[in-house]
């Protein structure tokens, strides 16, 4: 539980250098690191489907929100503060491995059910869905609403991408 506070506790100054700092392109990178965070705790919560949907919806968000600021403010890299610049770049990264090292350390080992609610899937899975493939059985019969509402966020996040990255105007033949 120690990996989550620390995790909880990133987000939370990631939050607050967000909303305080002046550079817009700086503070959109906090924002993904927020999200970041999120997606990592997720997996320390042993909710790994929640945490890939979390982590293609914010890497996605963040190409568009980087799209709409690049243009309007770079005084970072104007400025020549590439020193600064390297040395948070490669903090956040360690602080990125480290967590992600603690998170994939926890992991069960491969082929062992971490939950009893597995076992049963694997045991009574063919009889109740009559399924060859079990792994569709799961992901369609058994968690049937949980994956509409994952397609739903990633179909979402599409048209949103799909939205911002098009070119305004039309085709004229």
């Amino acid at each position: 539980m120690l990996e989550l506070h620390l995790l909880l506790l990133f987000m939370i100054v990631a939050a607050v250098v967000a909303v305080e700092i002046k550079d817009l392109l700086s503070s959109v990178i906090a924002v993904g690191a927020v999200g970041l965070g999120v997606s990592l705790s997720f997996l320390l919560l042993k909710a790994p489907d929640l945490a890939i949907t979390q982590l293609v919806v914010e890497i996605l968000c963040l190409i568009i929100l980087i799209r709409a600021t690049i243009n309007k403010d770079l005084p970072l890299v104007k400025d020549g503060r590439w020193f600064f610049n390297t040395l948070s770049t490669l903090s956040f990264l360690a602080v990125f491995l480290l967590f992600a090292y603690f998170a994939l350390k926890s992991l069960p080992v491969f082929g062992k059910p971490i939950m009893r609610i597995a076992e049963v899937y694997l045991k009574e899975g063919l009889a109740k869905t009559g399924a060859a493939n079990l792994v569709a059985a799961i992901i369609l019969d058994f968690r049937g609403y949980d994956t509409l509402g994952e397609a739903t966020v990633l179909f979402t996040a599409v048209i949103g991408v799909m939205a911002v990255m098009r070119k305004v105007g039309r085709i004229r033949k």
